[in-house]
């Protein structure tokens, strides 16, 4: 039976995805043949870039996360389920007014998940990738986003004035790339994957730098794996923040969160 009006069968779809190793073909045959709607010629191509191992979400241009359409480009990121835990804990008594700044943004998933909660929330996102930057324009109209290394674009009058900062920094070993799968491994920038030698070079970096710029009782927040919490909690408590450790079972999350006092 054809679907979407484009002559192609729903089984069809199904065969190819299947036949190309996707565990949720059926699912992702809705998808494309619902995004297609009755151009054939975008089905094609589309279903020709997924059979390739393109990540769905770069070939559909978006991802669902936590209730929030984000376009999702290639070679951009693509946001997982688990770090909706960070966003869980970033609004947790978020006021009017508060600032808010996701670095390591990529397409600006949670900052735009943020924002969504919380409108009323000044939030800034900030990636070192232009292409990550390019997305989170278009997930967030309503905040602002900056290009640049860490907090280095940051306009410093937020220095001690900001309420949370989130980081889903990349926490995965150098050597342990390539053990991923390869819809990450060859279709996601290295940058946003690679956390160094031991997974904590960035998180180091970020834990560093953000105690100059939480507000009295801010909180940075930091994504990372149940293997690594308690280094990533050591390296807040030695930047003098008061960390503690939030697991997640549902989604398999699991973040650090560092208190200035």
């Amino acid at each position: 039976m054809a679907s979407g009006g484009v002559g192609v069968s729903r089984d069809e779809v199904t065969g190819r995805l299947r036949a190309a190793g996707c565990v949720f073909a059926e699912d992702e045959a809705e998808l494309l043949l619902g995004e297609a709607g009755d151009d054939a010629v975008r089905l094609e191509r589309m279903l020709a870039a997924r059979v390739s191992g393109l990540p769905l979400e770069q070939v559909l241009g978006w991802a669902w996360f936590r209730g929030v359409r984000i376009a999702v480009a290639p070679g951009v990121f693509v946001p997982r389920r688990r770090t909706e835990h960070l966003v869980e804990l970033a609004v947790d008594g978020l006021g009017s007014g508060a600032v808010v700044v996701d670095v390591c943004c990529g397409s600006g998933a949670v900052a735009a998940a943020v924002r969504a909660q919380c409108p009323e929330a000044v939030v800034w996102a900030c990636d070192v990738d232009e292409r990550a930057t390019a997305c989170a324009e278009l997930n967030l109209p309503a905040g602002h986003v900056v290009t640049g290394d860490l907090f280095a674009p940051v306009p410093r009058e937020l220095a001690g004035r900001v309420r949370v900062i989130t980081a889903n920094a990349p926490y995965v070993p150098s050597d342990a790339v390539a053990l991923m799968p390869p819809e990450a491994r060859d279709h996601e920038p290295r940058t946003a994957l690679d956390g160094g030698a031991d997974g904590l070079s960035v998180q180091a970096r970020v834990i560093a730098q953000a105690p100059g710029w939480l507000a009295p009782g801010g909180v940075l927040l930091v994504e990372t794996s149940r293997e690594q919490a308690d280094r990533t909690a050591g390296l807040m408590c030695a930047a003098g923040l008061e960390a503690r450790v939030s697991r997640c079972d549902e989604l398999d999350a699991t973040v650090v969160s560092g208190r200035r006092g």
